[in-house]
């Protein structure tokens, strides 16, 4: 695929109206005023949006007559899958990478309140011994060991 193609496929889909019309033909072929039909757009400005997908080689137009029918031509977007496939593996290694460091940050956030926790209630349990007097020696009031 060249180049311009896929700007030109890329494009086309990034119109959530062309992305819908392309959802539509996947069911089967339409022809364009049942197309234009199913939005809350004029023929004119559906059929610019056909135009686009046209130029995207996504859609085939088959004239029956006086009808316009539509078909779907996914090989284009086969094409542009291939080429975000490319740069999967390094999302991928990124996202892995992502997911590695958080759950260290995660453990050592962990580690580090319980660490806390415990010194909380060390400290804790000397402050009453040092309130009830009990400091390790037993002295009576004249501060004299026994």
């Amino acid at each position: 695929m060249g180049e311009y193609h896929l700007d030109a496929v890329l494009g086309a889909v990034a119109d959530p109206t062309r992305r819908a019309i392309l959802d539509r033909l996947l069911v089967s072929d339409a022809r364009v005023t049942d197309l234009a039909s199913a939005f809350p757009i004029s023929l004119n400005s559906t059929s610019k949006h056909i135009k686009v997908l046209e130029r995207a080689r996504l859609v085939r137009r088959e004239v029956r007559g006086r009808d316009h029918v539509l078909s779907l031509r996914a090989e284009a977007l086969g094409d542009a899958v291939e080429w975000m496939q490319r740069y999967r593996a390094f999302w991928e290694d990124r996202l892995e990478a992502l997911e590695a460091y958080m759950l260290d940050t995660e453990a050592t956030a962990v580690t580090e309140a319980s660490g806390v926790a415990e010194a909380s209630e060390r400290a804790g349990a000397s402050e009453v011994a040092e309130a009830s007097g009990a400091t390790g020696d037993a002295r009576d009031d004249g501060g004299v060991a026994r």
